[in-house]
């Protein structure tokens, strides 16, 4: 009786256990402090996290398969600084579009060195990092970039507006979040998505275009990267040159913690928005307790090892260790 109950209490772990921690969190959090579930502080945590939640999303589909994306902070940088720099030059819109153009163009070259060429993503996307942030730099000059009639742009909706009531940024992330669930759940491309990632060589024999399938999802993080900066930009209404500076750290934490194998082949989009929220509550909920900023990182820390460990000791079995 005590073997079933292990084996259901650690199928359970194994299967939803993003959502027990995070129910956790929540129940923790709100003992020390009546503020934590107050409507506004939600939306403002939620809010607040909607940017590096939209780059995770991405990085997400990346990850699933077989590969990494750790260029997604310079990229923000580089995409925030574009778009500002060019809002009061080109107009709001054109500016919208030449950003996404450039950040899709360093997307397709992660996708090509990693996609076509079968380089090391940790590699490419550790070189990327570094080439995109001083492409960024070369830009700027080095100087920050700023909007001057902030309260006379429509762009502005994106990062300080709010559709029925509910801030636009939280609007954003819920459409790219129901957008890539349906894709990665219920189409093709989704199943061949997991299907590299899972294993490469029978994708392959089973009629699946590898370089093809790797490209696109470093184009479809670019675009989430792409989308953030806006956001981001509104947000700010300006932009500095470091601005994405460890935001590449986050939204692999979000991913982790959302249940997404680091091995590939296996995670979902919606348990992504739940390890991004994770990672927002937690650091809201230590401010509110009164904790200094950089006990945000130490937690976030254990909190990553320990999903890290859950995820690998399911995959062998350890977690059943005990019945043996």
């Amino acid at each position: 009786m005590n073997r079933d109950r292990w084996k259901t209490i650690a199928g359970v772990l194994a299967r939803q256990g993003i959502l027990v921690a995070f129910a956790l969190f929540l129940i923790g959090f709100s003992i020390f402090s009546d503020r934590f579930l107050s409507p506004e502080n939600l939306f403002s945590v939620i809010r607040s996290s909607a940017i590096i939640g939209v780059m995770a999303l991405g990085v997400t589909v990346v990850v699933i398969g077989g590969n990494l994306d750790l260029s997604v902070g310079s990229m923000l940088s580089f995409s925030t600084v574009l778009v500002v720099d060019l809002h009061d030059k080109i107009g709001p819109a054109p500016a919208i579009g030449v950003m996404l153009v450039a950040t899709l163009a360093l997307g397709a070259v992660n996708g090509l060195l990693v996609g076509v060429a079968r380089l090391n993503s940790l590699i490419v996307t550790l070189g990327m990092l570094s080439a995109i942030q001083g492409l960024t730099l070369i830009y700027s000059g080095g100087k920050n970039v700023d909007i001057v009639n902030q309260d006379q742009t429509w762009f502005k909706i994106f990062g300080r507006g709010s559709i029925f009531d509910i801030p636009t940024p939280i609007v954003i992330f819920g459409i790219c979040a129901i957008v890539l669930h349906l894709t990665m759940a219920y189409t093709p491309f989704g199943r061949r998505i997991y299907a590299t990632g899972g294993n490469a060589t029978a994708a392959v024999f089973s009629g699946v275009r590898r370089s093809r399938v790797v490209f696109l999802t470093y184009l479809i993080s670019a675009t989430g990267v792409a989308i953030a900066a806006i956001i981001l930009g509104s947000r700010v209404m300006g932009s500095q040159n470091n601005v994405g500076q460890g935001y590449e750290l986050q939204v692999l934490a979000g991913v982790i913690l959302g249940g997404t194998s680091l091995l590939g082949g296996s995670g979902t989009i919606w348990k992504t928005v739940i390890g991004v929220l994770i990672l927002g509550f937690i650091q809201n909920g230590l401010l509110l307790m009164g904790f200094e900023y950089y006990v945000q990182w130490l937690v976030t820390w254990v909190v990553i090892i320990l999903a890290v460990w859950l995820d690998i000791a399911a995959k062998r079995g350890r977690l059943l260790s005990p019945i043996a």
